[in-house]
């Protein structure tokens, strides 16, 4: 997960420079950036957290902000901003990122019911 989180990262930096660059869009960009490149980082906190319910609630975050990622990706898409092949091809790692994370989730969720 954590490698996985970081090569989608650098994807989102690399579609930034992007947007930026040869788009020049500059607002709907700085969030997808934003979103895009914390999930990675929610991903690495979770790694350490102080207990069980602190790492679910830090791998919350991270779902929250791939979900988000997903909203910008698409908004791109839908004002031209990206074409439909730029878009499939990162909304494909989203999508299993997200489903990833739900997964993981749920599992520490019924773990800590166990234990309760």
């Amino acid at each position: 997960m954590k490698d996985k989180s970081f090569v989608f990262a650098i994807r989102i930096v690399k579609m930034f420079r992007y947007l930026i660059e040869e788009k020049k869009e500059f607002i709907l960009s700085k969030q997808f950036l934003r979103s895009g490149t914390s999930v990675g980082a929610m991903i690495r906190e979770a790694e350490f957290a102080e207990t069980k319910k602190d790492f679910i609630h830090k791998m919350a975050i991270g779902q929250k902000e791939i979900n988000e990622t997903m909203y910008w990706l698409k908004l791109l898409k839908e004002t031209d901003y990206l074409s439909l092949d730029q878009y499939e091809n990162i909304n494909k790692d989203a999508v299993e990122i997200i489903k990833l994370i739900t997964s993981i989730i749920k599992s520490a969720k019924a773990s800590l019911n166990i234990k309760n």
